[in-house]
């Protein structure tokens, strides 16, 4: 499945991107004067082979949940259950997610991908999807939450600093999940997908992910996740490069790197964005843990840097030094660092604003307005 998705990913259309840039230069409006919407509109038309490109609508968000065994060096307070916790609260649809979720219109898919804890909640219980999403249900549904995909690929990765965090196989079943996903949940309708993720301690395998990719140093891409103080953050980035330094991950291999230092999340969403990618549809990228899943897709595939979009620029300092490797410029710079998708889903009316200029704006010559 990798490698059929990955020959399927080419580059953006040359003759689409020029008839948006036209397009946009006969608008009512002054030439340039939606800065970087107007990039943003073209791109979008590249990737769909059409000008105008389809709207990027209904929204479809899949948070991909995982543990880790880096936990066991400290580098978070927060106790490791808290991950299977947050899955029943996202069910419940009393998240922030939700929140912005209901807000935004999108449906909430959450993929148990690598979580450790037995979920107190059965995978059967959930709905189907929010009313009104991909595969949308009735309104009490749309009220209690998401919907639940059992994809269990083992019970968190080992501690890095001691071993691989996953075995190869394990890391290509992670990123095939994510394909799969994003299969399922374009063929339900999809126009956008939004990249969330939930696992405690999963900043520090990010740190290590985009580390690798970038080749910044450990101490520039860890940041303090959930807030940790003083001490938990220097013993935070020396985890970094311990594991660094044991694995010795090669950034031209990008599914070992993901099975040396990374998260079966981390690597789900990898595959996301690449199943995304090949059927030319748009991923809206959340923070950090996004941004270091992104970095491993366009190692994989170059090309696939064309269907991303930065929705928001992370507090974490991994996720600019991500986006700067990229060359994306986040939307919304609003200092978030929670995750889960919800600065994703806060950029998604920008995403939509732009694609919408190019099908309801008029030209000059249709609305009888003199240029200059």
């Amino acid at each position: 499945m990798l490698e059929t998705t990955i020959a399927a990913i080419g580059p953006l259309d040359e003759p689409a991107m020029a008839a948006a840039r036209d397009l946009q230069g006969r608008l009512t409006k002054p030439a340039g004067s939606l800065g970087a919407l107007e990039d943003l509109s073209v791109r979008l038309a590249g990737l769909a082979g059409s000008c105008p490109p389809p709207l990027p609508e209904p929204a479809a968000v899949a948070i991909f949940a995982g543990d880790h065994g880096v936990h066991a060096q400290g580098v978070t307070p927060w106790p490791q259950e808290v991950t299977a916790q947050m899955i029943a609260n996202f069910l419940a649809g009393g998240a922030v997610v939700n929140a912005f979720a209901r807000q935004a219109g999108a449906s909430v898919t959450v993929v148990d991908v690598g979580v450790a804890t037995p979920l107190p909640v059965d995978p059967a219980a959930g709905p189907d999807a929010p009313a009104g999403a991909p595969g949308g249900v009735d309104g009490k549904a749309a009220r209690a939450g998401s919907r639940l995909v059992a994809a269990n690929v083992r019970r968190g990765t080992r501690d890095m600093t001691m071993v691989a965090a996953l075995t190869r196989d394990e890391a290509r079943a992670a990123v095939e999940t994510g394909i799969r996903i994003a299969g399922e949940l374009i063929d339900a309708g999809a126009g956008i997908l939004l990249t969330g993720d939930m696992g405690i301690g999963n900043t520090t395998p990010a740190a290590a992910l985009i580390a690798v990719f970038t080749g910044a140093d450990a101490a520039e891409v860890t940041g303090r996740g959930t807030g940790v103080d003083d001490e938990t953050y220097r013993r935070k980035v020396g985890v970094v490069r311990s594991a660094l330094d044991r694995q010795r991950p090669d950034p031209a291999d990008p599914l070992g790197v993901l099975a040396a230092v990374g998260g079966l999340e981390h690597a789900a969403l990898a595959g996301l964005i690449l199943g995304a990618t090949a059927r030319r549809v748009p991923v809206l990228l959340d923070g950090v843990i996004a941004a270091a899943a992104a970095l491993a897709a366009a190692a994989l595939a170059p090309d696939a840097v064309g269907a991303m979009v930065a929705g928001h620029r992370s507090a974490e300092p991994g996720a600019t030094a991500a986006l700067r490797h990229l060359r994306l410029d986040p939307l919304i710079d609003l200092g978030l660092r929670l995750g889960e998708g919800t600065g994703a889903l806060l950029a998604l009316p920008v995403v939509t604003g732009a694609v919408r200029v190019l099908h309801e704006v008029a030209t000059f010559d249709s609305a009888g307005v003199s240029e200059k």
